[in-house]
């Protein structure tokens, strides 16, 4: 984990602000963008969020088809095996 040196206090609301530097290395200035919480611990883990495949999890190549996420190798194994279930 890499240190910044940037410490931010809670508001009266319990928010925080993630710093400018911090949101433009992860690339999160757009409107719309969004982090995913973890707890490990003691800590508090924050990760720019990337819909992933609902099957394997994997981020890149993924479509949505019927309102759920599914990564392009994911589709190919159910393309194939719907395509066996119609041989049976």
């Amino acid at each position: 984990m890499k240190a910044t040196g940037i410490v931010r206090k809670f508001d009266e609301n319990g928010r925080f602000v993630i710093p400018i530097e911090v949101r433009r290395m992860l690339d999160l200035d757009n409107p719309g963008d969004a982090m995913e919480v973890f707890l490990d611990g003691e800590s508090i883990v924050l990760k720019k969020y990337s819909p992933s495949c609902i099957f394997c999890g994997n981020a890149s190549d993924v479509v949505v088809y019927r309102d759920k996420r599914v990564c392009g190798e994911c589709l190919r194994k159910l393309g194939a095996m719907a395509s066996d279930a119609d041989l049976v």
